[in-house]
């Protein structure tokens, strides 16, 4: 019943932006904590950002923290991530993904039990 579906992923030259979005259906989008992870070929499932359910805080993996910002809107039922300053490295395929809440082991994918399809982000030099 539960859907994610992420936009806004694309093609960008080193130092640009992009703001990806993850559209919710199926359920009350406010219960829920949101993450963003990313994954490059090859490499494991990773931690980027969180919002916890009334989005009064957000956590974010240390390669990203000052470029990224993660929001959430609970009335479009749509979590936000404005990534700034982008580097070649930040290439992966960015996933949304929800938890009933942030808590113990937030930055470990095997405890979200909802996840989107992905979108690509391609960083070039």
């Amino acid at each position: 019943q539960v859907q994610l579906v992420e936009s806004g992923g694309g093609l960008v030259q080193a130092g640009g932006s992009l703001r990806l979005s993850c559209a919710a259906s199926g359920r009350t989008f406010g219960n829920y904590a949101m993450g963003w992870f990313r994954q490059a070929p090859g490499k494991e499932r990773e931690f980027v950002a969180l919002i916890t359910r009334s989005g009064s805080t957000t956590l974010y993996a240390d390669s990203v923290k000052g470029r990224f910002t993660i929001s959430r809107d609970n009335a479009k039922n749509t979590v936000y991530l404005q990534m700034n300053s982008l580097k070649p490295e930040d290439t992966a395929v960015y996933y949304c993904a929800e938890r009933d809440n942030y808590g113990l082991g937030y930055a470990n994918f095997r405890t979200y039990p909802y996840w989107g399809q992905g979108t690509q982000v391609t960083v070039s030099s």
